[in-house]
């Protein structure tokens, strides 16, 4: 999904290698430096971010960004190397569920008396869910993301389909199951449904999770995320991933790991994210339909996070640092990157302008999800054991496991790391020097 071009300059650190891109030189020894690290995405990506850099770099005397780009499959890595030798650079931006491990062991600082009021009136609340970690502001994204469901028309209306144009409207998980049979009654080999089985990893939180939630379950118990017991082995969830098991077992599902089930016209529902309509808008054209998920009983819901700028503890000047992200997230700039990556912006003045996402667009429907039915993956350091624990819950349940045992070994597994780790209690400053090495 994600692509890069050539980079230049290879910087050797003593804990790795950093593939960089050297913005011009500081013209007046008297600017103080800003280090700042990107990771590499679509080639587009690094374009404007090369551009920003180079633009405010001229726009003001005091303030010199350095910028390092370092290719997304090696990014997590590389920032956790940084970490664990105490050389973080002073900005970076962080894949979302990663930000609250980093927040955790006092590697980032917080932002609350950084921002300004302006700012933060600006920015979508999923934006600030995101970024906050135990009541403090950890991190600001200049763009989000979110699901919905991609429909074909005409495969839709050939069932009479009613057809949702906003969360409140979403199909009942009946309805769904229904639209579900009936479409495979009238398909070549009945696989009506793309889950997007080609994506891996992460993508199994993102994408489902925010059914386990519509339909009343979740990950964790999120009063004090010290528990998955009784929530993602409790009635609820069961229900709901029963529904998806089903589904596997009706062979309403495309399992064919290619992403060409939509575009390829095999099926009439694709179960992904905005990313990928600019390709489904190129194969159907006026076909093409963007739906909310199904509702399982408690409201559609939506995934959303993505990218997101954090200042480390390193940071002697954040203040600076600041004015530099607060550039970022003025509506032009912020317009650039969404243009680039396709992503939602993270400020209401700028889906304002945005020609996909402001009212009346083909895209608003995400922008409006991330205002009023958006839920954070769950915002603990145990993130990253839970995320890998689901990932095997699903494929598991996917080929026919019990679902009851299958959740009761998930629950173990999460909550013995959680006891591991005491909890995941806040930590002083002489535990988070511990908790790094």
């Amino acid at each position: 999904m994600k692509r890069w071009m050539f980079f230049t300059v290879g910087v050797v650190l003593g804990w790795g290698v950093l593939v960089g891109c050297e913005a011009e030189k500081p013209l007046e020894s008297t600017k103080t430096t800003i280090d700042v690290w990107f990771h590499t995405g679509q080639p587009a990506e690094k374009t404007v971010i090369e551009d920003q850099v180079r633009r405010f770099n001229r726009s003001q005397d005091r303030i010199y960004i350095n910028l390092t780009l370092i290719p997304e499959g090696d990014y997590n890595t590389q920032v956790q190397a940084a970490a664990t030798d105490n050389k973080m650079p002073d900005l970076l931006d962080l894949d979302g569920p990663y930000l609250y491990n980093y927040a955790w062991k006092g590697h980032l600082l917080p932002l609350d008396n950084l921002v300004s009021p302006r700012l933060m009136a600006e920015l979508l609340p999923s934006i600030l869910a995101q970024g906050t970690y135990r009541g403090r502001l950890y991190s600001i994204g200049t763009f989000d993301s979110g699901l919905g469901l991609f429909g074909n028309g005409k495969k839709l209306r050939a069932v009479s389909a009613r057809l949702p144009t906003s969360p409140e409207e979403a199909w009942s998980i009946a309805e769904f199951n229904q639209i579900l049979s009936d479409l495979g009654q009238i398909d070549e080999d009945g696989m009506v449904l793309d889950l997007r089985m080609d994506y891996r990893g992460e993508w199994y939180s993102y994408a489902f999770s925010p059914a386990l939630q519509s339909g009343g379950g979740d990950l964790i118990n999120r009063r004090d995320y010290q528990s998955s017991g009784g929530i993602l082995n409790g009635p609820a969830a069961k229900a709901v991933l029963g529904h998806f098991q089903s589904w596997f077992k009706n062979k309403y599902i495309d399992v064919n790991t290619d992403a060409n089930s939509f575009t390829g016209n095999r099926v009439a529902l694709s179960w992904c994210g905005h990313w990928e309509y600019p390709r489904y808008k190129e194969a159907l054209g006026d076909d093409l339909l963007v739906l909310p998920l199904p509702d399982f009983g408690r409201g559609a819901k939506t995934g959303m996070g993505s990218w997101s700028w954090a200042i480390t503890s390193k940071c002697r000047n954040p203040e600076l640092a600041m004015e530099f992200l607060e550039f970022l997230l003025e509506p032009a700039e912020v317009i650039a990157m969404a243009n680039a990556n396709g992503a939602v912006p993270a400020t209401r003045t700028a889906i304002g302008l945005s020609p996909l996402y402001r009212p009346g667009a083909p895209l608003h429907l995400f922008a409006r999800q991330l205002e009023q039915n958006a839920i954070p993956r769950p915002r603990t350091p145990a993130y990253p054991i839970i995320t890998s624990v689901f990932q095997q819950v699903f494929q598991d349940i996917r080929y026919g496991a019990d679902i009851t045992g299958t959740l009761d070994r998930a629950v173990k597994i999460i909550d013995q790391d959680i006891r591991d780790n005491h909890g995941y209690p806040d930590l002083d400053r002489a535990d988070q020097d511990r908790a790094v090495r």
